[in-house]
């Protein structure tokens, strides 16, 4: 191993200190140059002796490790390689288990990452796993900013979670001709579940009590499912990759939907009891609310992610078809238990 093979690698940047930025574009678009990179088989010291030889432009974050055919294998913080021995090979002291980006992935999916995980800066690669350089926090603001001060870091992470983009004006009639198509939905929504009431008249006899919860029923799956929806849409806004990015969110909303449902149902479950005293009656409408919850919550990701898939705007569309089948799913349900616990 020499110490004079670069430890700096060109890589290809639109601009630099960007103060307006497309989150959708890809992430190549914007990929940052003069990225310090190690090599496994060097020592601590000849890469440190390298790195003094070139022309490093960027602040230093992480030093990047790639193998001879450029592909990333590994990430050694600052701080790890200058308190090392010298001896000490760069493959034993970095870390493997690193976090990259695909070149192709959109910024938006960057700046989550960088949220997400407070990272300074990630790797990005191409499908053959090649490095190709970084994006990091202070692209984001319109200065450079000094990452070692932590203030700096909190500022700059915000900056990242306030980029929004603005929609553009239209006409009355152009909204009325977007809008109007999607309120079908909740039409249509609408006369399913008055069919769905009608099939099971003779459940509603039995347990004329119940009817005075269906609003209730309804409306607690209704906001839980456009709370899910309004926190997947903004993601899926900006994601060239909605389904992948869509199986993310389902990960991460089973858990709340499960508590929201279990607690939302064990109270209206409780007052149910302590009204009519009814326990048939009070258990299925909390095991109806539970399980609508959870129905609703997944829906308002399904739902955004599919219609993006589509190449249809899921702004306008995604909430008029969440709450006409949130209710349908509802009122089956709640319907369903009532027969399987009365019956």
């Amino acid at each position: 191993m020499t110490n004079n093979r670069s430890a700096v690698m060109e890589v290809e940047m639109d601009s630099a200190g960007i103060k307006s930025i497309d989150l959708s574009a890809p992430v190549k678009n914007y990929i940052r140059r003069h990225v310090a990179v190690l090599y496994a088989d060097q020592s601590a010291g000849e890469a440190i002796e390298s790195i003094r030889e070139q022309d490093v432009r960027e602040a230093i974050v992480y030093f990047y490790v790639v193998d001879i055919n450029s592909r990333l294998v590994g990430v050694v913080p600052v701080r790890r390689l200058l308190m090392c021995s010298p001896e000490q090979k760069i493959g034993d002291i970095m870390d493997r288990d690193v976090i990259s980006i695909d070149q192709s992935a959109s910024l938006f999916e960057a700046s989550e990452i960088l949220l997400e995980r407070r990272f300074m800066a990630i790797p990005v690669v191409n499908e053959q796993g090649t490095f190709q350089g970084t994006v990091d926090i202070t692209m984001f603001s319109g200065e450079s900013a000094n990452i070692a001060q932590k203030t700096e870091i909190d500022n700059l992470f915000q900056i990242i979670g306030v980029h929004v983009k603005l929609g553009r004006r239209i006409s009355p009639w152009t909204n009325f001709l977007i809008r109007f198509p999607w309120l079908m939905a909740n039409i249509s929504g609408g006369l399913i579940c008055a069919l769905i009431a009608s099939h099971y008249e003779s459940v509603i006899g039995l347990a004329t009590f119940l009817v005075f919860f269906i609003p209730v029923v309804l409306a607690l799956s209704e906001s839980v499912g456009m709370q899910s929806m309004t926190l997947a849409l903004q993601s899926f806004s900006h994601s060239r990759r909605p389904i992948k990015l869509m199986w993310r969110f389902i990960g991460r909303e089973l858990l709340p939907a499960f508590l929201l449902g279990i607690s939302c149902g064990a109270i209206i479950g409780i007052i149910s009891f302590i009204w009519k005293g009814q326990t048939i009656i009070s258990l299925a409408l909390g095991m109806a609310i539970a399980g609508s919850i959870i129905i609703a919550c997944l829906l308002g990701v399904v739902i955004p992610g599919l219609v993006r898939a589509l190449h249809i705007d899921p702004k306008v569309s995604s909430g008029p078809v969440v709450l006409a089948i949130a209710d349908v799913c509802t009122l089956v349900l709640l319907f369903n238990i009532a027969l399987w616990l009365v019956g």
